[in-house]
C-alpha cells in the first residue's frame, strides 16, 4: 500500500467570499450623489404639492407656514444640487465657473432666510431690507436657470443630464410669464407639473449618476 500526500484543493469559494463586496455597497460607491438627488426630488415633490394645496399666493397663515416649510426643502435641495455641480465640475473647470456655484449658492442661501422669515411671519415687506431678501427668491431662480444653460454648454454632463438641468430651471422664466399672461388658475397648474416634470426628474438622474473617473 503507498500513501501520496497531495495539497489541499483551492477553495474558490473562500476566495470569492472574501473579495466580494458586502451586497449593496458596490451600489453607494458607483451613485455617490443618491442622497442629493433624492433631496432635490423631494423638495420639487413636495413644493409642488403645497402649491396645489395652498396656491401659489396661500392667504391664510396656515397656508404660508406649510408653502415656506414645503418651498424651504425644496430650496435645501437646490443646495444639495450646486454641491454636485461643485464637486463634478458641471460648469467646467475654470475659476469663473467655481465662481457662479459659489454666488448661486450665497443666493440661494439668502432666499432661505427669506424663506423662512416669511414662514415664521418675521417679513414686512413695506420695509427696503425685507423687501430685498424677498428678492433673493427670484434672484436665485434667475441665477438656476443661467447655470443650467451653461451645463449645457460645457458639455461635461452627458445624455439626459446634459439638457434636463436647463429643462429643470427654466421653472422661473416659464412660471412667471405664465403668471403675468395667462393669470393665477393657469400658473397654479403649470408650476407643479413644471416642478415634477423637470426638478423631480433632474433630481432620480442626480441620484443615478455614476461615480466620477479618476483624474
Amino acid at each position: 500500500m503507498t500513501v501520496s500526500q497531495q495539497p489541499a484543493p483551492a477553495r474558490s469559494d473562500l476566495t470569492a467570499t472574501v473579495s466580494d463586496p458586502v451586497p449593496g455597497t458596490e451600489r453607494v460607491a458607483d451613485r455617490p450623489f443618491r442622497r442629493q438627488g433624492l433631496l432635490l426630488t423631494a423638495g420639487a415633490a413636495i413644493w409642488a404639492a403645497a402649491m396645489v394645496l395652498f396656491g401659489l399666493d396661500p392667504t391664510t397663515r396656515a397656508g404660508e407656514m406649510g408653502y415656506s416649510l414645503a418651498s424651504g426643502i425644496f430650496q435645501l435641495g437646490l443646495l444639495a444640487l450646486l454641491s454636485v455641480l461643485w464637486q463634478t465640475d458641471a460648469l467646467g473647470t475654470g475659476r469663473i465657473a467655481k465662481a457662479a456655484i459659489g454666488v448661486e449658492t450665497v443666493l440661494v442661501t439668502l432666499a432661505i432666510g427669506s424663506t423662512l422669515a416669511d414662514g415664521i411671519g418675521v417679513s414686512d415687506l413695506s420695509q427696503p431690507g425685507w423687501a430685498l431678501l424677498d428678492a433673493f427668491w427670484p434672484f436665485s431662480m434667475l441665477g438656476m436657470f443661467l447655470i443650467g444653460i451653461r451645463i449645457a454648454i460645457a458639455g461635461r454632463w452627458h445624455g439626459a443630464r446634459r439638457i434636463w438641468p436647463l429643462i429643470a430651471e427654466s421653472w422661473a422664466v416659464v412660471t412667471i410669464p405664465t403668471l403675468m399672461v395667462f393669470g393665477p388658475d393657469v400658473a397654479q397648474l403649470v408650476a407643479p407639473l413644471h416642478l415634477l416634470v423637470g426638478y423631480a426628474v433632474l433630481g432620480v438622474l442626480v441620484a443615478t449618476k455614476p461615480a466620477e473617473p479618476s483624474r
